[in-house]
């Protein structure tokens, strides 16, 4: 979907640059490589994110140069939270946020569909519930 917006308005920018001045090449083909290379990154950023519910435990990875390995055992969670923002809900995709009594084990696992981010929050729930110290 972003594809299509931006497609058509880099081909105008093309059009016009050359249009223009002729010596505007040198300027598109900048903004054409550091789109390239913003597509690149986010790409990268998005495969970077991971979890892994165990019996236990549930893991959540992140990061790109440096690795985020977080590892909350389901009975330390006491708040599993569901957020979404403008730009988020636009794109149907919502964070799952877990809090525990540690500040810095705090983990999330942005990126979901609603409906699968629900059916994490309420699984997470009732296995922090059954391990009874937590939720």
């Amino acid at each position: 979907m972003l594809a299509a917006i931006v497609a058509p308005i880099l081909a105008a920018s093309v059009l016009l640059a050359v249009i223009w001045h002729p010596a505007m090449w040198a300027l598109v083909a900048v903004c054409v490589v550091a789109f390239l290379c913003g597509w690149w990154l986010i790409g990268r950023r998005v495969r970077s994110f991971g979890y892994a519910e165990r019996a236990d435990d549930l893991v959540v990875t992140s990061g790109i140069m440096f690795r985020r390995l977080v590892i909350v055992p389901y009975g330390r969670m006491q708040l599993v939270d569901l957020t979404a923002g403008p730009l988020d809900r636009r794109f149907g995709l919502t964070t799952v946020q877990l809090h525990t009594a540690a500040a810095t084990s705090n983990a999330s696992i942005p990126g979901l569909e609603p409906s699968v981010a629900s059916d994490l929050r309420d699984r997470l729930a009732r296995r922090g519930e059954g391990r009874s110290s937590g939720l």
